[in-house]
């Protein structure tokens, strides 16, 4: 028998990885037909009116972290808030779930499910993380291969990627992550990256289309606090400005001549609304449309650093300062933040 530290992660880890099948209910389709147009047939479902069943539109990973139930998944994969989630243990086994918190800044999020005495994985540090080293990838590749496993090393560290939702096509930016040559495929996302010892490390959330032997994850360590916030709480408390903005870089100021091509410029998005939500945290510091702020506790608003990222690092009742580039002038505003609700 072969003695390999692998095999003995993939025996902690397979029992509590688990399978997220994502359903809906649709208009049931009674069959199709074909619509010619030019040189081409387009097939066009046949429903039938009032009749809907439900049917599985998606699928991911995820992986329990406590016997009581509490699953970490990305939140990509759970983002549909009219979808039903349905947790596969084995062919045997199925719950259904609930998503008790969403965080799609950090492309996390937490769900439940009533059971007692679940195989759970221990949380590691991914601030200890040191390139070279040894992972696992665990999920349930392309939707169809349970307790998939494949091993690599940490390839680079504090990664920033523009990752698109394979369901809603979205665009998020991710910061911060891990990269690793540990294969990632579609149905890995929300699967746990553990280290030799079975911590969970990182989150699979992306791979590379096109190319080889990239895939990144997100660190642990951005899970850690929604988890002990859910516990707690029963949800995440997430700190709320109370503002609508633009994140400005050099094309979007060029075009409008603004005097910086940095900063979250405040403005509304179409005619009739506000752009400072009212009885807000912003509103009550004396924020106004058309300042554009620079920096939040002494850090630069960037497409990559984020107002909304950088907000998330202070906690709900706290003050904060906010640079603000007002009429050409730098003023300073201090801002108590409130709860998202």
């Amino acid at each position: 028998m072969e003695k390999s530290p692998i095999i003995e992660v993939a025996k902690k880890a397979c029992p509590a990885v688990i399978t997220i099948v994502i359903s809906k209910d649709l208009p049931e389709i009674e069959g199709f037909y074909f619509f010619p147009y030019g040189d081409q047939n387009f097939i066009i479902p046949k429903v039938e009116k009032g009749k809907r069943e439900k049917t599985k539109i998606g699928g991911g990973s995820g992986f329990i972290v406590s016997p009581d139930g509490y699953i970490i998944t990305s939140n990509h994969v759970v983002e549909d808030k009219t979808a039903d989630y349905t947790i596969i243990f084995d062919p045997n086994k199925k719950f259904e779930s609930k998503v008790v918190s969403r965080d799609p800044i950090n492309d996390i999020a937490i769900l439940k499910v009533n059971a007692k005495n679940l195989p759970y994985l221990e949380l590691g540090d991914s601030s200890k993380i040191e390139l070279g080293q040894t992972v696992v990838a665990v999920g349930n590749a392309l939707g169809e291969f349970h307790d998939t496993i494949s091993t690599g090393v940490v390839s680079g560290l504090s990664r920033y990627i523009t990752a698109f939702s394979g369901l809603t096509h979205q665009a998020e930016r991710l910061r911060g992550l891990i990269q690793t040559d540990a294969a990632i495929n579609p149905g890995n996302s929300g699967g746990p990256l553990v280290d030799l010892d079975c911590k969970v490390i990182g989150i699979n959330t992306a791979t590379v289309i096109d190319a080889q032997n990239i895939g990144f994850a997100i660190p642990i360590n951005y899970a850690i606090k929604d988890l002990e916030e859910v516990k707690k709480y029963g949800k995440v408390k997430r700190p709320f400005l109370g503002i609508k903005y633009i994140l400005l870089n050099n094309e979007i100021s060029g075009k409008n001549k603004l005097p910086v091509d940095y900063g979250a410029f405040i403005v509304r998005e179409t005619l009739g609304e506000s752009a400072i939500i009212k009885g807000s945290a912003a509103e009550k510091s004396g924020l106004k449309e058309f300042d554009i702020i620079l920096e939040c506790e002494g850090k630069k608003i960037t497409e990559e650093d984020s107002l909304s990222r950088l907000l998330q690092e202070h906690k709900v009742n706290s003050e904060i300062s906010l640079k603000i580039l007002r009429n050409k002038k730098e003023v300073v505003a201090k801002v108590k933040l409130e709860e998202r609700k």
